[in-house]
């Protein structure tokens, strides 16, 4: 496999990233996906940063609010900054995807990659919960390192009010034992 491929099993997808513009020329985080079946990720919002889904083989849907909309091949989804999305895939081949995610934050590739590099590591649930209180602690270093960037939304996890209150204190934990201290084991962005 491509080294710089990320690996996600518990999401079942993998992804590839560079730095482009989008269509208004902003700087952006392209993220190339290919979904298997079954796989997708849970619902969360970007506060400040705005998703343009394309659909490049397969097919893929795309919660956005409350509504789940499918795509075919050369058709794309807007998910506008400090909207509630996700996105999935029901059939039976392989989605490839294509986000373009401006204005650019690196904290994107930085959060994706150390969940997948945590799912590799059998340290999140099929749901991507932590399982155990390390596992509990590194998710709460990477949330907390992230918090301008996303907000998780699928429950159990609590609701965000109750993770803002939450998430500090065990990252702070989380940081005095030494998780997240290391770079996220990926190829850094061009």
């Amino acid at each position: 496999m491509d080294p710089q491929i990320v690996e996600d099993p518990v999401f079942k997808h993998r992804l590839k990233f560079e730095r482009g513009t989008d269509e208004q020329g902003r700087e952006a985080v392209i993220v190339e996906m290919w979904v298997d079946p079954g796989g997708g990720v849970t619902p969360h919002i970007h506060p400040a940063m705005e998703e343009r889904f394309t659909v490049l083989d397969g097919r893929a849907e795309f919660l956005a609010g409350r509504t789940w909309v499918g795509a075919d091949p050369g058709e794309t989804v807007v998910v506008p900054a400090g909207m509630r999305h996700a996105y999935r895939n029901r059939g039976d081949v392989v989605a490839h995807v294509r986000c373009v995610a401006a204005p650019a934050d690196p904290g994107l590739e930085d959060f994706l990659t150390r969940a997948a590099a945590m799912g590799r590591a059998g340290k999140l649930t099929r749901h991507g919960i932590p399982k155990g209180l390390g596992a509990l602690l590194e998710a709460a270093v990477m949330l907390q390192r992230n918090r301008e960037m996303v907000t998780i939304l699928f429950p159990p996890l609590p609701p965000p009010w109750i993770q803002r209150l939450l998430v500090p204190p065990l990252a702070r934990l989380g940081e005095r034992r030494g998780y997240g201290a290391a770079p996220a084991p990926h190829a850094a962005m061009r």
